[in-house]
């Protein structure tokens, strides 16, 4: 009965699925009151063999798959000494990683909900990294501030995106890049394409990264339901599995596979009048 249930729910129409997603979000610092679920993400794995493996301190091991994300994502342009915004922070993995390894200036991490925010301003305190409540659909920031904005699975919860997408327009100086990643169903991919040029974002790389993506689900699958098992009480687990993109569910991990969602990494410009025109 529980897995008809969680297979419901995550059928149910997309504003619902938004709105129940956050709800878990929100809950997680009362269930993950050790701190081990600090990155909420899918992850990403390098498909060739030969590829060097991303170096990483001991503490950052057990989320290699979410950081590898994080990193493939923020890495597409130098960030050392830069000024910069991750809209959906979440619980703070992915800020803190930044700021640790790939050196901006400043770092502001933006997240709805205030005990998202409260969890980051507890466990990741760094010199030039703050966290601030805000809606990602109304960025209160002045115009030209960041250099980089950041964005990592969780645009798909925006309504309307376009508000969010003009934000960030906005609140890039001239000339600074939009990194951005996360899923779709398949047929809303050039619908995505035209809202981000609409908003004055210019495309200046694009890749399907669905099947890196389903590989990461599958090396992760059974250190995540160890911890949902140590933290969820039994009767929502079914349902955190789900969320989670666990192996045998209906979620996110058979829709990739299945080709009926893809998941796309973008890196994108300011389009400056003039500039790009030509």
């Amino acid at each position: 009965m529980l897995q008809v249930l969680s297979d419901w729910v995550y059928r149910l129409p997309q504003g619902i699925h938004n709105f129940l997603s956050r709800r878990w979000y929100e809950n997680m610092s009362r269930l993950d009151r050790d701190a081990d679920m600090i990155f909420m993400n899918y992850g990403w794995v390098d498909l060739n063999p030969a590829a060097p493996s991303l170096s990483l301190r001991p503490e950052d091991e057990a989320n290699r798959y979410s950081i590898q994300l994080y990193h493939r994502v923020a890495s597409a342009v130098p960030l050392a000494g830069a000024d910069v915004l991750e809209v959906g922070s979440g619980r703070g993995g992915g800020a803190s990683y930044i700021m640790r390894y790939l050196g901006p200036r400043n770092l502001v991490g933006l997240d709805l909900t205030p005990q998202s925010i409260a969890f980051c301003q507890q466990h990741h305190s760094l010199p030039g990294l703050r966290f601030v409540q805000g809606k990602a659909e109304a960025l209160d920031f002045p115009p030209e501030t960041f250099d980089a904005v950041i964005n990592i699975e969780s645009s798909h919860c925006y309504a309307p995106l376009s508000a969010f997408l003009e934000g960030v327009h906005r609140v890039l100086k001239p000339g600074g890049h939009f990194l951005f990643a996360d899923h779709r169903d398949a047929a809303q991919i050039a619908g995505l394409r035209q809202s981000l040029t609409k908003a004055g974002l210019l495309i200046l790389e694009e890749e399907n990264i669905s099947a890196n993506v389903v590989r990461a689900l599958e090396l992760d699958n059974a250190r995540k339901q160890t911890l949902i098992n140590q933290k969820v009480p039994k009767l929502l687990r079914h349902f955190f599995n789900e969320f989670a993109g666990m192996q045998g569910t209906h979620s996110l991990y058979a829709t990739l596979r299945k080709g009926e969602k893809v998941y796309m990494r973008f890196v994108l410009t300011k389009r400056v009048a003039g500039l790009h025109d030509k």
